[in-house]
């Protein structure tokens, strides 16, 4: 009886991601067999996951000697492009020296990893330690750095690792030309990269002006959606799904978009974020009449 009553407290969507990994695992994994190469993906992916855990132990140094938990935030980005730049070195095909699916996608994860460690840097320099990390300090017991490394600096490693199993595919396989799944999905990436980009952007100059101080952003793309740097984010991860398809097995991708909604709307994205804003005057009907995520016009008052 207390296993059923842990189980009916699972969210929907908890219980949906369960169902979609339990699927993708055994999918996943039966490819592997039929085709034989589950050692050697399996040896691939603990390497990727070596090279992101020793980053993120010296991001986790860094932090720890600096005392700020949130370099993490700076460090994620960049976790992705050792795995990216990685497994672009480790293709065992001869990688032709010029533009094909593989080039593309690795560029596209440093241009996106740079300009968002960017933002977190402009973010963490000029204001104290994020109070979510603080918070989280209080509610753990034993030691503080090793909870800090394990908690914190090896679950993103290992996030990190997993959702880049998108990129590692697609850099591991045969080198691929171009073609229209290849232009679509870059398509798709350079709409999310323009949202997360110019909502950042527009969200800084807001708050720069010292007329804005506890006020909300409403304008802009947050006209259209309350949080227009996660749809960007979750949309340019669904782009580099779509290039997956360029390549052979290119469904395995699909865990990068799914897995980083989730994150996003479910767990550290939009929920933390639409918690910290509940005490803000103007919060209930900024909320009543804009999208959640997907942008939208806005609702009528």
């Amino acid at each position: 009886m207390v296993f059923l009553s842990k189980i009916s407290k699972v969210s929907n969507q908890t219980a949906a991601l369960i169902v979609f990994v339990a699927w993708y695992l055994s999918a996943a994994v039966t490819t592997l067999f039929v085709t034989g190469f589950f050692q050697r993906i399996a040896l691939l992916m603990t390497w990727m996951f070596a090279y992101v855990l020793v980053f993120m132990t010296a991001a986790f140094i860094v932090s720890w000697k600096l005392k700020r938990t949130d370099i993490v935030d700076i460090a994620w980005g960049p976790a992705f492009v050792v795995a990216a730049v990685a497994s672009f070195l480790m293709n065992s095909y001869d990688l032709p020296i010029g533009l094909n699916v593989q080039t593309l996608v690795t560029v596209l994860v440093i241009l996106w990893a740079a300009r968002l460690s960017y933002a977190m840097w402009g973010r963490i320099r000029n204001h104290s330690e994020d109070k979510r990390y603080q918070q989280l300090r209080r509610t753990w017991k034993g030691n503080l750095a090793l909870n800090t490394y394990l908690r914190i600096f090896v679950v993103q490693g290992l996030l990190a690792t997993v959702i880049s199993i998108a990129v590692i595919h697609i850099n591991t396989s045969l080198p691929t030309p171009l073609d229209t799944f290849a232009y679509g999905g870059l398509a798709i990436w350079l709409i999310g990269f323009l949202f997360e980009a110019v909502g950042d952007l527009q969200l800084k100059r807001f708050l720069a002006n010292p007329k804005n101080k506890g006020k909300l952003m409403t304008e802009g793309l947050w006209k259209y959606t309350r949080h227009p740097n996660y749809f960007g984010e979750a949309t340019m991860w669904l782009g580099i799904f779509i290039i997956a398809l360029s390549t052979p097995y290119g469904w395995v991708a699909v865990i990068a978009p799914v897995l980083i909604m989730y994150l996003l709307l479910f767990v550290s994205g939009v929920p933390l974020t639409e918690k910290s804003f509940e005490s803000k005057p103007g919060w209930q009907a900024y909320k009543k009449r804009t999208s959640k995520f997907v942008p939208l016009p806005p609702n009528p008052e």
